[in-house]
């Protein structure tokens, strides 16, 4: 279920190549390209909680999402490509588990997140085991399906998504697969499904340019005027900071 803080970005046009480093006093333990031009570096900081981790994500333009997790993989601080910093609200109805998913095959969450603009979000879904297992780039990942739904306060719908995605349980990882997005026009795909891991001490470990199904994104891409105001699905085209945050 956390792979899901990327849902609703989506890479944006070229830029200069580059290696990521970690913030100081953080190391970085894994590089992942995935499919729709996306590569995300995950690295962990002393400073933390034990268990905690963070991911940047890198499109064709740089970095747009980074997102801190805890040791159950609850969306505990994410940073949005416009700036907006979104916090875990504390004592949630029903906490995310990934003990209680790995221990049942199944975990249900209620939760509600709160942006530094203000807007809370409210999120109820679940996450279940298939019973399935997938070998991708020499990696086993267990397969899982979801479903999720965002609402404001008043009960409006600001997103929902279902599909599958691939965890790995000494890792304590969501990684995104294929799964539909609505944000309020109907349901439409999307596909993140890791195609390489990238391992400290290898080729291209830390690399911040995507790899895969890029040429997409740049097809589709505006070649004339400038594009108005990104909507939320579009919002990649702003860096967001690496730096490191206060915890909530």
């Amino acid at each position: 279920m956390a792979a899901l803080l990327t849902i609703l970005v989506v890479p944006a046009l070229p830029a200069a190549a580059g290696t990521f480093t970690p913030p100081p006093g953080c190391e970085a333990f894994l590089t992942v390209q995935t499919r729709s031009c996306k590569v995300s570096n995950h690295y962990t900081c002393a400073a933390d909680a034990p268990g905690d981790q963070w991911r940047v994500d890198f499109g064709l333009n740089g970095p747009f999402f980074r997102s801190r997790i805890d040791y159950e993989t609850q969306w505990v601080e994410s940073h949005e490509s416009d700036g907006t910093v979104d916090l875990l609200e504390p004592n949630p109805p029903d906490p995310a588990s990934f003990s209680e998913l790995l221990a049942t095959g199944r975990d249900t969450f209620e939760f509600s997140t709160l942006k530094s603009n203000g807007i809370r979000e409210n999120i109820k879904g679940y996450d279940q085991l298939t019973g399935q297992s997938v070998t991708i780039d020499g990696v086993t990942l267990m397969r899982t399906k979801y479903e999720v739904r965002a609402t404001y306060d008043d009960g409006r719908m600001i997103w929902h998504a279902r599909g599958n995605e691939y965890l790995h349980p000494e890792w304590r990882m969501f990684l995104s697969g294929a799964g539909q997005m609505d944000l309020g026009e109907g349901f439409l795909p999307q596909d993140f499904t890791p195609v390489e891991f990238i391992f400290p001490g290898e080729p291209d470990f830390l690399t911040t340019v995507p790899r895969y199904d890029c040429e997409a994104v740049t097809a589709s891409a505006p070649s004339a005027a400038p594009s108005p105001s990104p909507a939320p699905a579009e919002a990649a085209a702003v860096p967001v900071s690496l730096g490191p945050e206060a915890a909530p």
